[in-house]
């Protein structure tokens, strides 16, 4: 499925995206590098069999175009950028939840704003959304990250609704916690936390079949998913 293809990974510096970038290459697919620091990238790329390195600042419409250009075209794309602080409502800092909500949701509108309708266009493509058990419900402390998610969760299903009919396969992955440099900020258990590359094996494993949505861990996603359905004081409850 991936050999001789070109995927783009965008967020391929740290964490989940690193992971996949790892395990694709040796899946022997080519790849395409993105991320806002470069050098992170550049040594990445060097272990690698067939990489191309293009930073990019999802926050910059500007560099997302230039990005496109640069990358050429590409069979799929993965986006797995996760900007994250744990803040709650009392701690609100606004440049950073815009920051956080950026990053997320509206740097996937930029990239997706080139790639979905070239794709449609030529009836070919796979799109991949990194989301999170965090955008089911509404969660204490996940102030713009939750928000961020459960927007990026819902244009997934939006492009699937679209594109369901065509040859462009549209899913969306939604892992629990992932030991990165993230999580490191919580100050409280995290149940059934996974290495990145345990989370990158569930997601190449999610990728090679046809469901449209794909959750892990998978018991503790059921929680979060009856979480939407459950009175909120009674989830929030459990939750603490």
């Amino acid at each position: 499925m991936f050999e001789g293809k070109t995927y783009w990974i965008v967020g391929a510096s740290e964490g989940l995206g690193r992971a996949l970038a790892e395990q694709l290459d040796g899946l022997n697919a080519r790849l395409v590098l993105s991320a806002r620091t470069e050098s992170r990238l550049t040594d990445l790329a060097a272990g690698l069999r067939d990489a191309k390195v293009v930073p990019m600042d999802v926050t910059d419409r500007t560099d997302v175009a230039r990005a496109v250009a640069e990358a050429g075209p590409v069979d799929g794309m993965i986006y797995s950028v996760g900007a994250y602080e744990p803040l709650a409502a009392q701690e609100w800092e606004p440049e950073t939840i815009e920051r956080i909500c950026e990053t997320n949701y509206m740097g996937a509108m930029r990239v997706l704003g080139h790639l979905a309708p070239e794709f449609a266009r030529r009836d070919y493509g796979h799109l991949v959304l990194i989301g999170s058990l965090a955008g089911f419900t509404g969660l204490p402390g996940a102030t713009g990250y939750g928000s961020s998610k459960a927007a990026l969760m819902h244009a997934g299903e939006n492009l699937y609704a679209d594109l369901r009919k065509t040859n462009v396969k549209v899913q969306l992955v939604n892992p629990g916690f992932i030991k990165t440099r993230l999580t490191e900020k919580n100050d409280f258990n995290m149940p059934f936390i996974v290495t990145p590359d345990k989370a990158a094996s569930l997601t190449i494993a999610a990728m090679r079949k046809d469901r449209f949505q794909t959750s892990f861990p998978t018991m503790f996603s059921w929680f979060f998913r009856a979480g939407r359905f459950l009175p909120k004081r009674w989830f929030l409850s459990l939750m603490s």
